[in-house]
C-alpha cells in the first residue's frame, strides 16, 4: 500500500469505523511509524499530534480498537480503517467521538451469516450441522426451507409470537443455505424487494 505521508507534513488522517456495525468511531492522525505499529500489532496506533508522541488507542482504558481491513483512499493521504472495538471509543465514554450509540443492526448480521455460510460450503468441515445440509444435496435443502416455513405458519396461528420468531429464524438460516448452495445470497432477496418497493416496479 502506497501511502502519501508528505502531503500533510508526514501524517494522514485515518478515519476509524466499527466493522460490524459500519458506524464511524473517530478520527485520528498517523505517521508512518504509528501506521507500520497498527499493521503489526492489529491494533490502531495514532501520533498524538498534542503529545508529539506515538499512542495506541486504549492503552489506558483498555478500550483497543482490533484492525479488521485497512484501506486507502484514491490519492493516497487518506485511510479508512476498519476495526473492532473493545468498548466505548471516545475519551468522554461515549460509543463514538460524535456521541453516537453504536449499536449492532441485526439486519447487517444477516450479511455475516452469509458470510460464514459460504465460508462453511467452501471448507466443509467435519461436524458441522451447515456442511451436512450441504452433503445432503439441493433437494434436502430446499425441503428443509419447506418444513421449516410450515412450523412456522403452526406458530404464526396457533403458537406464540417468541415461537414464531424462534421457527422464522430457522427458515430463514435454511434458506440462506438454500441460497449459498444455487450461487446466491440475501442480498439478492433484499435487492429484489428494494426494486419492488420503486413506484414503476412491474411484476414479472
Amino acid at each position: 500500500m502506497t501511502i502519501d505521508f508528505e502531503k500533510m507534513g508526514g501524517l494522514v488522517p485515518a478515519i476509524i469505523q466499527d466493522a460490524r456495525t459500519q458506524k464511524v468511531l473517530m478520527l485520528g492522525f498517523m505517521n508512518e511509524e504509528a501506521y507500520r505499529k497498527t499493521v503489526e500489532t492489529g491494533k490502531v496506533t495514532f501520533w498524538s499530534r498534542k503529545r508529539n508522541t506515538l499512542w495506541t488507542k486504549g492503552e489506558t482504558s483498555g478500550n483497543f480498537l482490533h484492525v479488521v481491513k485497512i484501506l486507502n483512499d484514491c490519492d493516497n493521504d487518506t485511510l479508512l480503517i476498519k476495526a473492532t472495538p473493545d468498548g466505548p471509543t471516545c475519551h468522554t465514554g461515549a460509543d463514538t467521538c460524535w456521541n453516537e450509540k453504536n449499536t449492532p443492526n441485526p439486519l447487517l448480521f444477516l450479511s455475516e451469516l452469509s458470510d460464514f455460510i459460504e465460508k462453511r460450503h467452501k471448507e466443509m468441515p467435519e461436524g458441522s450441522y451447515t456442511t451436512s445440509l450441504f452433503r445432503d444435496g439441493l433437494n434436502r435443502m430446499a425441503q428443509k426451507v419447506g418444513e421449516e416455513a410450515l412450523e412456522l405458519v403452526i406458530e404464526a396461528t396457533n403458537g406464540t409470537n417468541d415461537r414464531l420468531i424462534y421457527e422464522g429464524s430457522d427458515m430463514l438460516y435454511h434458506l440462506i443455505v438454500l441460497l449459498t448452495e444455487k450461487g446466491l445470497r440475501i442480498e439478492d432477496m433484499a435487492r429484489e424487494l428494494m426494486e419492488r418497493h420503486n413506484p414503476g416496479w412491474k411484476k414479472h
